[in-house]
């Protein structure tokens, strides 16, 4: 009889699980003009979230202050549990052509770029607040950091059209 009831729950349980905690992201695509971030699986979107930006999102990022969130295919290299945005996962930006083309500028390019968390509460309810960052609700952070792995790519761009091959 226990264990009856025990294979019962145990199938009910296994039913509502969540199909995320199967799932390994692959890439991470961020479309700033929808203000979306997708978790893709072996090309199928598993998980969906809305996003707020830099304060001046359209166009790439060039230089520290811009408030431009990057645009092009990076890693997401480390963790950052002791965010004041909760927490965070950096972006690799910038890269060598970012680099390049702050000092053919005579630009200092920035950095610091992440995906993180809304701290403080009431920043999530205005559109594009960050300085550059992507950014998403805590509970959606924290989920975030368990379906995604370190060095796992993050393709950002302004729309789908300017998907880079």
């Amino acid at each position: 009889m226990i264990k009856k009831t025990l294979t019962l729950c145990l199938s009910i349980i296994t039913l509502f699980l969540p199909t995320l905690a199967c799932s390994s992201v692959d890439l991470v695509k961020v479309v700033k003009a929808e203000r979306k971030m997708y978790l893709i699986d072996e090309g199928k979107i598993i998980k969906e979230y809305r996003i707020a930006l830099g304060g001046s999102p359209k166009g790439h990022k060039v230089q520290e202050g811009d408030h431009k969130t990057p645009e092009g295919r990076y890693i997401l290299d480390y963790k950052k549990e002791d965010s004041a945005f909760h927490r965070a996962m950096h972006i690799s930006y910038p890269n060598t052509a970012d680099k390049a083309k702050a000092k053919e500028l005579g630009v200092d390019p920035g950095g610091f770029i992440m995906v993180h968390g809304n701290n403080p509460k009431n920043k999530y309810l205005q559109v594009d607040w960050t300085e550059g960052c992507i950014a998403i609700t805590d509970d959606e952070m924290d989920e975030f950091m368990d379906l995604v792995q370190v060095g796992t790519p993050i393709e950002i761009m302004w729309t789908e059209s300017d998907q880079q091959n």
